[in-house]
């Protein structure tokens, strides 16, 4: 099983410039989907947390939160940025943890970088598992659509310490999304560092399939519009939320 290394070097360029990027979006949707339905201090598992920026949003918010990464160079940042909450270094593919978790959620497409079906459901497997009976899990995955507009660009940033520039392109035939970044800091003289990331794109019914299999019921799906808000997915739909729920009534894996 291959670990995502080389989300370690790339952890500090993304706590600057993306750790807060979707947590406002994230929360428009919690606030609608899952935050209704959970107690007073509820436990939540933040899966592939990055560097904890949403995380202590829902701190604040008063629930007991664990962020679960497997890169310890963004846990390190989570633990900066949300210094009250329980961090464990994992993978989602493999992770055990108790039954304990009213809600679980994995969000700004983490699960994207999920590179097989084989591999995302066994992570489902995992989030049913931690989820107490009635618990809910909310995940959002980039589309298709979203991929092929938002997917084939280049842009750069340019701060006095550092240079990032970004090359996005998608393989639609293989479904496969890849982030280049080529990035220059100053540290005792200009350094270097390359990073590759690779997103896997799944279609609805797919992930469907996966959730139903493992045992999820009440799954919905929809799309986010700034303006028209949650709304049904469409052949345009960039990105995509899904919710469901462990049943009650019955036993973990």
């Amino acid at each position: 099983m291959t670990r995502y290394s080389d989300y370690d070097r790339f952890a500090w360029v993304y706590n600057k410039h993306w750790g807060n990027e979707f947590t406002h979006l994230a929360l428009r949707v919690l606030e609608k989907l899952v935050f209704p339905h959970l107690p007073t201090k509820a436990r939540i598992l933040d899966l592939c947390c990055g560097t904890g920026q949403l995380a202590q949003t829902l701190i604040s918010r008063g629930y007991q939160v664990t962020g679960l990464d497997q890169s310890t160079e963004m846990l390190h940042f989570a633990r900066e940025n949300a210094p009250a909450g329980e961090f464990i270094v994992a993978d989602a593919r493999s992770f055990k943890l108790p039954d304990t978790y009213h809600a679980i959620v994995s969000t700004f497409d983490s699960l994207n970088h999920i590179m097989s079906l084989e591999e995302l459901t066994d992570v489902f497997r995992n989030v049913y598992a931690a989820l107490r009976q009635g618990g809910l899990f909310l995940s959002d995955l980039n589309m298709e659509a979203g991929y092929r507009i938002c997917w084939n660009d280049n842009f750069g940033i340019v701060e006095d310490d550092h240079v990032c520039v970004i090359l996005t392109s998608y393989q639609p035939e293989e479904r496969m999304a890849r982030f280049d970044a080529t990035i220059f800091y100053l540290e005792g003289g200009w350094q270097r560092s390359d990073v590759t990331l690779l997103q896997r794109c799944y279609s609805e019914i797919e992930v469907r399939s996966a959730l139903e299999v493992t045992g999820f019921t009440q799954i919905q799906v929809y799309a986010y519009n700034e303006q028209l808000a949650l709304e049904e997915l469409t052949g345009e739909t960039e990105r995509a939320f899904f919710v469901c729920q462990k049943p009650v009534g019955v036993s973990s894996y």
